[in-house]
């Protein structure tokens, strides 16, 4: 249902610009864009995207790309021990996703300056690290004892967590999963300045590791995350 309306977005964007264009549209051969994501593996914000683009021929341009992104497993839950202090219950790893991309970016309609849309098909592909970070909680009456989550723990009972200790304590104990990942998508550009880079890109994604990432031990883990996602992204070109 999610792509379904993503697919019937993109159309009608389309018949947008196809009234919209004009003779006057305008080139450019390198550009460089910064986004903020959210997809079906996140929450309220899934991560950052950085992408830098140069072409190589006519409507086709070359692509390096960077995505670091805080993947959540479907099962996590932010609970209250009733006392004000929030941590997620179960959950005993983070998943940091830092994806490098080497792609293609096909111009499908140009714009006109100053008005319309212009939209590119966007694919590419590339290595993934995984950073695996345990997800520490707060324990004992005051909650100055920290540790790893684990359900075959007695003291991480729900009634004896305190809170969270926090998204980077522990960090230095983290390991690495390594993998693959593979995205394609659509590129909506809007911006009204020929310097100037505004849109947003819709999508799917998939992310692959060589094993399971333990998140949420008591739940199914996974090794791949297919996702559906929308980067609304800013730049530059020229």
């Amino acid at each position: 249902m999610r792509l379904s309306r993503l697919v019937l977005i993109g159309l009608i964007l389309s018949a947008f610009v196809v009234q919209s264009q004009t003779q006057d549209s305008y080139t450019y051969s390198k550009e460089f864009i910064w986004g903020v994501n959210k997809n079906s593996s996140s929450g309220l914000i899934g991560g950052l995207v950085f992408k830098r683009s140069r072409e190589v021929k006519e409507n086709v341009f070359e692509t390096y790309g960077l995505e670091i992104m805080n993947v959540r497993h479907p099962d996590e839950v932010r609970k209250s021990n009733g006392s004000g202090n929030f941590f997620l219950y179960g959950k005993s790893n983070y998943l940091f996703a830092f994806r490098t991309q080497y792609g293609r970016d096909f111009i499908l309609f140009h714009k006109a300056p100053q008005q319309g849309v212009e939209i590119k098909a966007v694919f590419a592909a590339g290595p993934s690290i995984g950073l695996v970070a345990p997800y520490f909680i707060n324990i004992g009456q005051d909650g100055s004892i920290k540790e790893q989550y684990n359900p075959k723990n007695p003291n991480h009972s729900f009634d004896k967590i305190a809170g969270s200790a926090g998204m980077l304590y522990g960090i230095g104990d983290s390991k690495f999963a390594f993998g693959g990942n593979i995205k394609a998508a659509l590129n909506f550009e809007t911006g009204v300045v020929k310097s100037q880079v505004g849109g947003f890109e819709i999508g799917v994604l998939i992310d692959a590791y060589t094993k399971k990432i333990i998140m949420v031990p008591t739940a199914t883990n996974k090794a791949v995350y297919p996702t559906i996602f929308l980067t609304i992204f800013y730049g530059s070109r020229r």
